[in-house]
C-alpha cells in the first residue's frame, strides 16, 4: 500500500537574485531509486537532493530551493531504470512536480521515464500580487503582497439573500454560522473493521484520530468544526493492516446533508492529505407565511411573513344580498348567499323609483317641478316635472346705472355705473376705469424700493432699476484687503505687511501678506573666512568648513606634509642621497650643490672636503683663488648644464656651466 510523508525541509534565507522554488517528489514503493538535479546552461548542478532511501512508501517530499533567474534544467532520475513506474511491480505509480509563484513550471505524471527525464524551465522573478490587503475590506486578497489602493468597500456581514425573510440590504457578505457538528462515517467494504488503520483528522491546532471497529460496515461519529475554515484528513496503515487498507473509506456530512468530502474504497494513497472547505450555513431565515394574527381563523403559528387574515365567517360574494346585509363584515364564506342583489332606487317617491330593486345603488333622482323650456326666462335644467314658463326680457338691471331697466329680468350687461378713482394718467395711482375723479391722486415717485437694498428709497413708489445690494467688505483703499465692489464696511480690513512670503526663502515671514521682493535664497556653505573652502555666497552655514594646512605637497620632497591642503612649493626640501645626509651640506634645491656633485662624484659619494666646497663657492660667485682640481689633465669640455645641473645645448642669451674634465667649470652667458 502506497504511505504518505510530508517532509518540510529548512526554507533557506533567499537571497536578492534568486526565486523561491517548491519541488514536490512523489515517490512509488522504491523510493531509494529515486533523486533529481538542477543545471544551468553550462551543465553547472545549482540544486540537488540525495535518494529518498530513508522515506517510506509512497512518501510525497516537499523540497525548497532557491534557483537563480534564467533558463535551467530540471532532471529527475531512477537508478533502476523504470521511472517512478510502481504499477509495474503491483504498487502505486508517483509523479514529480516543480512550482514557482504559484505557477506549476513541471507537470511530472508521466511515471514511465526510464533512467531520466529532463524538463527546460525558465525561472523568472515573481511578480508583485496586486490587490487589497485589508481582510475588512470586500476587495481583500488573501494572496496579495503590494497593496494596489483597492480597497474601498468595508466588510458588512448580514444575511444578502434577497428571498429571506431576515435580508439586510446594507450587508455585503453573507454572516456565516461559525461551527457546527459533522457527522464523520468510516466505511469498510467487507465489514472486517479497520484493524490498525486510523483516520486523523486535523483542523487548526485540533487533532482527532479515528478508526472503524472490528466486524462492522460503517461507524459514524459527531465532530464539531468551525467554518469556514479547511479541515484536512490523513489516512494511515501499519504494515500488517496493508491488505486490508484498501476496503476502507470515509465521508464528512455537514448538517445540511451536505457530503463536504466523500473518500470511497479503496484508499488511493495511504498517509495523503486531503483537504476540504467546511461550510456550516448561514444566519439566513426562510419566509415563512401565512397569518400572524392570533384573533384570526387563519393563524400560522410558524408564519414570519404576513399574508391576508381572516376573522368573521359569512357571505363574501358581492353579488349577493346577503353580503351587504351582513354589513360587509364576513371575510371569510359560510355558504350563507342566497338572494342575488339588484341595484337601483327603492324610494318610491323618488322620480326614478325602480320597485324591482333590493339595494339603492344611491342614485335616486328627487322630484324637481318647474319650467323645462329652455329658451323661457326661468327655465330650470335641474327640472323633470313641467311647471309655468316666463319669456326673457333683456336690459340693465342695476337701479344704480343710468340706464337702469326695471321691467328687466336678464341683464344684457348695457348698464352704465359711476366709477370714481385717480383720472390722472401722470398719477402713481391712475385708475383707467374710472370715469370719476375723487382727489386720491398720488404723484410717481421714482426710486429703488427694496428695503432689503443697499439705496432703498423709503419715499419712492416706482421702482427706477436702480436697486444696488449690500456688498460686504473692506472698504478702506489703504487696506491689504481693500474691496473696490464693497458698499459696505464690515470690519474685516487687513492692513499691508510686506515682506518675503515665500516659505522656502532664507528670510521668509510668516506674518507677511505682500511680496516686498526681499526673499533671498539659502546658499549652504563654509561661512569661515579663515577656512580652505570659504564661500563668501553662503548664508547658511553646512558643517562643511575645512581648516587651512600649509606644508609641502610634493610627496618626493624630503619635508612632504601628508595633511597639508595649501602647497608651498619653496618650503619643499629635496634630498641628495648623498653619503653625507639629507640635507648635508645643502639640500638638492641648491644649483651649485646640484652641479657640484654631477661633477665630482666624490663630493656625493665620499665626503664634502675643501676641493667640493671651493668647487661650490667657484659656482656660487664666491671663491677668489685658483680653482683646485683633484688631477692635472688637459682641459677638454665634457658637458653643459643650465642653472639646476641639468645637460644642455649651448644656448645664447641663458647663463650656462661649462664642465671640462680636469673638474673645472665656468660660468658664461653667450649674447646673441
Amino acid at each position: 500500500m502506497k504511505k504518505l510523508l510530508l517532509l518540510l525541509l529548512p526554507i533557506f534565507s533567499l537571497a536578492q537574485n534568486c526565486v523561491p522554488t517548491t519541488i514536490i517528489i512523489n515517490l512509488d514503493q522504491y523510493q531509494g531509486e529515486t533523486y533529481w538535479t538542477v543545471k544551468d546552461t553550462s551543465g553547472n548542478v545549482l540544486a540537488y537532493s540525495d535518494d529518498y532511501g530513508l522515506q517510506p512508501d509512497y512518501a510525497s517530499v516537499i523540497e525548497q530551493r532557491c534557483l537563480p533567474p534564467g533558463p535551467l534544467t530540471f532532471t529527475i532520475y531512477d537508478s533502476y531504470g523504470d521511472g517512478l513506474n510502481g504499477s509495474m511491480w503491483g504498487g502505486l505509480d508517483g509523479s514529480y512536480y516543480v512550482v514557482q509563484c504559484y505557477d506549476t513550471l513541471v507537470f511530472g505524471t508521466d511515471p514511465a521515464f526510464g533512467n531520466d527525464t529532463a524538463h527546460a524551465i525558465l525561472v523568472a522573478p515573481c511578480p508583485p500580487i496586486f490587490g487589497c490587503m485589508d481582510s475588512s475590506y470586500v476587495e481583500f486578497n488573501p494572496r496579495a503582497d503590494t497593496s494596489d489602493g483597492s480597497c474601498s468597500e468595508l466588510v458588512v456581514f448580514g444575511c444578502i439573500d434577497s428571498t429571506m425573510y431576515n435580508y439586510d440590504s446594507t450587508a455585503n457578505t453573507m454572516s456565516l454560522v461559525p461551527s457546527c457538528d459533522y457527522t464523520l462515517t468510516l466505511t469498510d467494504l467487507v465489514g472486517d473493521g479497520w484493524a490498525a488503520s486510523n483516520l486523523e483528522v486535523t483542523q487548526g491546532d485540533s487533532v482527532w484520530n479515528f478508526t472503524l471497529d472490528t466486524a462492522a460496515y460503517s461507524q459514524e461519529y459527531t465532530i464539531n468544526l468551525k467554518a469556514p475554515q479547511e479541515v484536512s484528513f490523513k489516512f494511515s496503515i501499519t504494515q500488517q493492516a496493508f491488505q486490508s487498507a484498501a476496503h476502507c473509506g470515509f465521508k464528512l456530512t455537514n448538517p445540511l446533508g451536505m457530503t463536504m468530502i466523500e473518500v470511497i474504497p479503496p484508499f488511493i494513497q495511504p498517509l495523503l492529505k486531503r483537504t476540504v472547505t467546511t461550510y456550516c450555513g448561514n444566519y439566513c431565515v426562510d419566509k415563512v407565511f401565512g397569518c400572524m394574527d392570533s384573533l384570526a381563523l387563519n393563524h400560522v403559528d410558524t408564519a414570519n411573513t404576513s399574508t391576508q387574515c381572516f376573522y368573521v365567517l359569512g357571505c363574501t360574494n358581492s353579488s349577493y344580498l346577503e353580503y351587504y346585509t351582513q354589513g360587509f363584515v364576513a371575510d371569510t364564506s359560510d355558504g350563507s348567499c342566497h338572494a342575488e342583489a339588484i341595484w337601483g332606487c327603492i324610494d318610491s317617491t323618488a322620480f326614478n323609483y325602480d320597485s324591482s330593486a333590493n339595494i339603492d345603488n344611491g342614485g335616486c333622482i328627487p322630484v324637481v317641478v318647474g319650467c323645462m323650456q329652455p329658451l323661457a326666462f326661468n327655465y330650470n335644467a335641474q327640472a323633470n316635472t313641467p311647471d309655468t314658463c316666463i319669456a326673457v326680457v333683456y336690459g340693465c338691471m342695476s337701479n344704480i346705472a343710468i340706464n337702469y331697466d326695471s321691467l328687466a329680468n336678464i341683464d344684457d350687461g348695457s348698464c352704465i355705473g359711476i366709477v370714481r378713482g385717480c383720472t390722472d394718467t401722470l398719477a402713481f395711482n391712475y385708475t383707467p376705469l374710472a370715469n370719476l375723479d375723487d382727489s386720491s391722486c398720488v404723484d410717481v415717485v421714482y426710486g429703488c424700493i427694496n428695503p432689503t437694498m443697499f439705496n432703498y428709497d423709503s419715499l419712492a413708489n416706482t421702482n427706477d432699476g436702480t436697486c444696488i445690494p449690500f456688498n460686504y467688505g473692506c472698504t478702506d483703499s489703504t487696506m491689504f484687503n481693500y474691496n473696490p465692489l464693497a458698499n459696505s464696511d464690515n470690519n474685516s480690513c487687513v492692513p499691508y505687511i510686506y515682506g518675503c512670503t515665500n516659505p522656502s526663502m532664507l528670510n521668509y515671514n510668516p506674518s507677511a501678506n505682500t511680496e516686498d521682493f526681499s526673499c533671498i535664497a539659502y546658499i549652504y556653505g563654509c561661512m569661515d573666512s579663515t577656512a580652505l573652502n570659504f564661500d563668501s555666497l553662503a548664508n547658511t552655514p553646512n558643517n562643511s568648513c575645512v581648516e587651512i594646512v600649509v606644508g609641502c605637497m610634493d610627496p618626493n620632497a624630503y619635508n612632504y606634509e601628508s595633511a597639508a591642503n595649501v602647497n608651498d612649493s619653496i618650503s619643499c626640501l629635496y634630498d641628495a642621497n648623498c653619503f653625507t645626509g639629507p640635507g648635508i651640506p645643502y639640500w638638492l634645491n641648491d644649483p651649485c650643490y646640484a652641479w657640484v656633485i654631477s661633477v665630482d662624484d666624490y663630493c656625493c659619494e665620499n665626503e664634502w672636503d675643501t676641493i667640493c666646497q671651493a668647487t661650490y663657492d667657484y659656482c656660487d660667485g664666491t671663491w677668489v683663488g685658483p680653482l683646485l682640481t683633484r688631477t692635472q689633465e688637459k682641459k677638454e669640455l665634457i658637458m653643459i648644464t643650465d642653472l639646476l645641473g641639468r645637460p644642455t645645448k649651448e644656448i645664447k642669451n641663458q647663463l650656462l656651466f661649462y664642465i671640462y674634465n680636469n673638474g673645472t667649470v665656468e660660468k658664461k652667458l653667450i649674447k646673441q
